[in-house]
């Protein structure tokens, strides 16, 4: 993981906040986002950042911006990103103009990372995570639904569902185990909060 931030947008980027949202495969992260972007649309003050990943555009996902693995690094070395970080043999990156947008007091909003927390933190003052979970047996259910992974490789993804964040970063912990709507509405209801204190 990596933070990657040019001097001169940092030093007005403490005007807005990131919500960086965070959680394990299958607990429902692009579906409570796109809950929230859709509840926000023609929102300028609310802004829900594209991703940059070395994964084709039509492969099953998130809606994100596909960069072959060579342009990535390229990326990496023209400073491109704010923060960057690889996972599954996949590079992802945040691109770095999200610095004017909370430069200018936006609410950012980005599907992050447990294991980029750290590059998060020292590349956004104001940092909101919001750690999306879900019950085990919801969890477990959803995974084996996609049939994308052996029963071994499910067995893992919940044991790391249980790893610890960081204890210095401001969290709010969202469970997504029941109605979508419910989940959403306190994610939009978060969002809400922090646009009236920018």
């Amino acid at each position: 993981m990596h933070a990657a931030t040019g001097m001169a947008l940092e030093r007005d980027a403490s005007r807005g906040t990131v919500i960086a949202v965070v959680g394990p495969s299958g607990v429902g992260k692009d579906s409570l986002m796109d809950f929230a972007r859709r509840h926000f649309s023609g929102t300028e003050d609310i802004l829900f950042v594209r991703r940059m990943i070395t994964r084709p555009k039509d492969s099953i996902g998130e809606d994100h911006e596909p960069v072959t693995a060579e342009t990535f690094e390229a990326l990496v070395r023209s400073r491109a990103f704010a923060v960057y970080w690889k996972a599954h043999g996949l590079g992802y990156g945040i691109p770095a103009d999200v610095h004017d947008d909370l430069a200018a007091g936006r609410v950012v909003i980005v599907n992050g990372s447990r294991s980029a927390l750290e590059g998060f933190r020292a590349a956004f003052p104001q940092l909101l995570v919001v750690n999306v979970t879900a019950r085990p047996d919801v969890l477990a259910k959803r995974l084996a639904a996609r049939g994308r992974e052996t029963a071994a490789d499910i067995e893992a993804r919940l044991a790391r569902a249980t790893d610890p964040l960081p204890e210095d970063v401001k969290v709010v912990t969202i469970d997504n185990s029941g109605d979508l709507a419910v989940a959403g509405r306190r994610l939009v209801d978060l969002i809400e909060g922090l646009r009236s204190e920018v």
